[in-house]
């Protein structure tokens, strides 16, 4: 098992990595500390239930427990599925000393700590990933939320878990689009803080995609090393962290245009990553080369390089308008400086923006 720590002064939090941790963590070092009340809720939807409810309920003897199950998809990631956190949690008689635990991928872990936020002003919840990208990427970070028709994520709150504990067995009943959707999220940590990384990646992308245990703890474990780092320095958004979501802004602007659930959140991750390196090459930080291995590395992750047939420059701008990177009605794009150096910015030619967007989309 490896061990890291989210640095945030008082409300700091390990991160646990390994297999069989589910069984493990009735040891009491591992997951009783964090839970501090004798309420607890676990929240799951209807396909993870099944394979992991009963391992996770029973880690958790000797509290008054609850669970809700949810309907499984990004569709329903929204304030109406989110009542019924709170419907079950009013009847359950759920004080401000309860904890809840979420069991799922990013879309569970995200309405769980939105959940955890909002009830009763704030109460302690859990993280236990069970998807690749929620394990690298939502978990961490205390970024919960809901979508909206009009934009993804506009309603949320930073909320951290108490603890996050992350199974790489669960990975075993991935499905493979969405493990391929988890990997985009790796490959973003290379692109945008960690060029070693990056380099790993390009020469052992084969055993990750084969889902080699070894290589497969290796770049989890990096992936939240440089996230803990990034959200350590900047919690709340206001500077640095922004750099984690290179490739958010077009692929929110996809995710929005498809319907939620359409495309996968990191299949349009991976897409809008493409084109912001292709800005950044048009804009003069990378190299011709450079996009080119990119797009190469996400194809061998079985991933999307290419927006969806039908979504015009136009409606990308639309929807990018919108985003919560936008300040005073500026625009504001993560761009890559260079392979392993990202940087948040408004200074850009809003000509080859839109240059750039009228030749890569197929109308």
């Amino acid at each position: 098992m490896l061990e890291l720590n989210v640095d945030l002064g008082e409300r700091s939090y390990p991160i646990f990595i390994g297999s069989g941790l589910y069984a493990r963590a009735a040891r009491p070092d591992l997951l009783k500390p964090y839970i501090k009340g004798q309420q607890v809720a676990i929240v799951t939807n209807e396909t993870i239930a099944p394979l992991y409810l009963e391992q996770v309920r029973g880690l958790l003897d000797g509290v008054n427990l609850i669970e809700v199950i949810l309907p499984d998809g990004e569709e329903h990631k929204n304030l109406s599925t989110l009542e019924q956190v709170f419907d079950e949690l009013l009847k359950a008689r759920h004080t401000r000393k309860t904890t809840l635990v979420a069991l799922g991928g990013g879309v569970v872990g995200d309405m769980t700590g939105f959940a955890a936020a909002a009830y009763q002003r704030g109460v302690d919840f859990v993280q236990i990933p069970t998807t690749l990208l929620s394990q690298v990427d939502s978990s961490v970070g205390g970024k919960t939320g809901v979508n909206h028709p009009l934009g993804k994520n506009m309603i949320g709150a930073f909320h951290q878990p108490n603890v996050v504990l992350i199974d790489t067995d669960s990975l075993g009943t991935l499905p493979d689009r969405e493990f391929s959707a988890g990997v985009a999220e790796v490959i973003k940590y290379g692109l945008i803080c960690d060029q070693p990384f990056y380099q790993w990646l390009l020469v052992n992308m084969d055993r990750i995609m084969a889902r080699d245990q070894e290589a497969l703890t290796y770049a989890i474990h990096r992936s939240c090393t440089d996230k803990a780092w990034v959200v350590a320095e900047d919690e709340k958004e206001s500077g640095l962290r922004a750099i984690l979501n290179l490739g958010h802004t077009f692929g929110h602007a996809i995710e929005t245009h498809t319907g939620y659930g359409e495309w996968l959140h990191g299949e349009a991750v991976a897409t809008g990553m493409v084109m912001a390196a292709e800005l950044s090459c048009r804009l003069g930080y990378l190299s011709r080369d450079e996009v080119q291995e990119i797009t190469d590395l996400l194809k061998v992750s079985r991933l999307p390089v290419e927006p969806p047939v039908g979504m015009s420059p136009e409606r990308f701008i639309e929807l990018m308008s919108v985003d919560k990177k936008v300040l005073d009605g500026q625009l504001r794009l993560v761009l890559m400086e260079k392979v392993g150096k990202a940087i948040v910015t408004d200074q850009f030619d809003r000509g080859v923006l839109d240059e750039m967007l009228k030749d890569v989309c197929k109308v």
